[in-house]
């Protein structure tokens, strides 16, 4: 499920409010694979260096804190 939020965002070049919840929600089920958080961490990656766009206006390091913790 993140795999395909993730791509859909670097596709759209935009990480929508409503794939972020998405994620979120993933994450806090612990429904994801190992893929789904190496693909997590490019996106993050790519929303530092300002190649992907959010809508929402919170920091994105509660991905990062979570995906390190698998």
């Amino acid at each position: 499920m993140i795999h395909a939020l993730v791509q859909s965002a670097f596709q759209t070049g935009c990480l929508s409010v409503e794939s972020e919840g998405l994620i979120r929600q993933v994450l806090s089920i612990k429904g994801c694979q190992s893929s789904d958080l190496e693909a997590l961490e490019k996106l993050c990656e790519a929303v530092k260096a300002g190649h992907i766009q959010r809508e929402a206006p919170m920091g994105l390091d509660i991905f990062i804190g979570e995906s390190s913790r698998r």
